[in-house]
């Protein structure tokens, strides 16, 4: 499904409510004829404390998955043995209305969403404790039921399965989620590309920050993935750094831009780093090759059943080469691994999964492993085909990461200060991109450029 379509079709809810239901009959959560259902709530609207100001709304990524539905204050109930959904959306308020205008009414709303019946929030009670319904079980999510829902006619009620059971379902995409993250990554790249042309011309990190949100906003990504990262010079070794202020001068090196847009709830997440004045340095030169290897190395390895701890550990092995080539580390390259010197240059993961959040969910991630190269890796297992996942290599100079091991003999040994400190200006590069595991191999979705001659040409246009 190319992603101009998208827009023609309704999101595909019920069949995401078909593949949970699914997950919790294959662990043995229900059984054939289990008279149970599925509860979920939509994000609630809330104002600021000790005002009327309405905070920003950010839907619920699980009701959204079974629903595709972006309203606020919203409630879905599935039969599981009827594979019916029911729908429930705000009733029309009519003080409310002189501010906020008529909301969506549930005629208008069977025809938006993929569901069987949409009725007012003001029956969801009566509606979940009414003959109609099953009251054998009943699942929701822990913590995310509100307080005047009731489930007391239930013979039993499972807090725990159904928040499992969406979060590996989500793992694998459909067509219509693949296509709605490829759209998502378009826009980013007008937006990555804007700031490339602007960058020689910017005297603070705000600028480029205002030019890429602008951009995404403009072609219908109306909120950010995530923060965006805007990292001029050293700080570009803060991995998520956020304060997007610092002023760009002539000592600058290097810009590291991580942003993405959202569409319609999907997430992209792209990283570039370039040089400030459209020309790499040798040093960063040297640096930018190196994690563009990584990049493309780990990518070619890309297909179903492959195990990312393995990807993951190929990337070190590539930064211990590349860094022992440049004579930022010295000694036996297996030593080196050992005593997992390579981590205080890239102390991050390679990737994670992509969907609608940022970090998405499934990825089984053991952030109290005790090896180092690992604990920070947030997918622990074979790639699917469906899944999206971000490759993402970095090499970073950040003295209170690198200036422990220099403290510490055992491990300095294996890094040659005099030739560290040529290297330390370059702040951090890191290259990610958006990638699919397809039945055949890997489909990358960013087409921002990568090639060094393509950032500097695309820089100096």
């Amino acid at each position: 499904m190319a992603s101009e379509d998208v827009s023609s079709q309704k999101y595909p809810a019920k069949a995401h409510f078909k593949n949970v239901a699914n997950y919790l009959a294959k662990h043995n959560h229900i059984g054939p004829d289990s008279g149970a259902v599925l509860y979920v709530e939509s994000a609630h609207s809330r104002v600021w404390p000790n005002c009327d100001q309405e905070a920003p709304f950010r839907q619920s990524r699980y009701f959204y998955y079974l629903t595709g539905c972006e309203l606020p204050d919203c409630y879905v109930v599935y039969d599981i043995q009827k594979q019916m959904s029911t729908l429930f959306i705000p009733p029309v308020v009519e003080d409310e209305v002189i501010w906020s205008g008529l909301p969506l009414g549930p005629e208008e709303a069977m025809e938006q969403y993929d569901v069987d019946d949409v009725r007012t929030s003001n029956d969801v009670n009566p509606f979940i404790n009414g003959q109609d319904v099953p009251k054998k079980k009943i699942f929701a999510i822990d913590k995310l039921v509100s307080n005047h829902i009731t489930f007391l006619n239930f013979d039993e009620k499972d807090l725990t399965h159904l928040k499992e059971a969406i979060d590996e379902c989500r793992v694998v995409k459909d067509a219509y989620e693949i296509a709605l993250t490829r759209k998502a990554n378009d826009i980013s790249k007008v937006a990555h590309c804007s700031v490339l042309k602007a960058a020689k011309q910017a005297k603070n990190e705000r600028e480029l920050a205002a030019i890429f949100v602008e951009k995404c906003s403009a072609q219908g990504s109306t909120n950010q993935a995530y923060s965006p990262i805007v990292a001029s010079g050293t700080d570009a070794a803060t991995l998520h750094y956020v304060k997007n202020d610092k002023a760009i001068n002539s000592g600058t090196l290097n810009l590291l831009l991580d942003a993405g847009g959202e569409y319609d709830c999907y997430a992209s997440d792209i990283t570039r780093t370039f040089p400030i004045n459209g020309k790499f340095t040798k040093e960063s030169k040297e640096i930018y090759e190196l994690v563009l290897h990584m990049q493309q190395t780990c990518m070619s390895r890309l297909k179903p059943g492959v195990h990312w701890d393995e990807v993951h550990h190929l990337a070190h092995k590539i930064a211990i080469e590349g860094l022992l080539k440049l004579g930022i580390l010295q000694g036996n390259p297996d030593e080196i691994e050992k005593n997992r010197i390579s981590t205080a240059f890239f102390p991050h993961g390679l990737g994670h999964y992509l969907g609608m959040d940022t970090h998405d969910t499934g990825g089984h991630a053991n952030y109290s492993d005790a090896d180092s190269m690992f604990r920070y890796l947030r997918v622990r297992r074979e790639l699917p085909a469906g899944s999206i996942i971000t490759v993402e290599p970095g090499i970073y100079f950040c003295r209170f990461i690198i200036e422990p091991f220099l403290e510490d003999p055992d491990r300095a040994k294996f890094i040659n200060k005099d030739v560290l400190e040529k290297y330390w200006s370059v702040g951090g590069v890191r290259i990610e991109d958006d990638v699919l595991i397809t039945e055949d191999g890997f489909e990358n979705l960013t087409q921002v450029p990568s090639e060094l001659n393509e950032i500097e040409a695309l820089m100096n246009e």
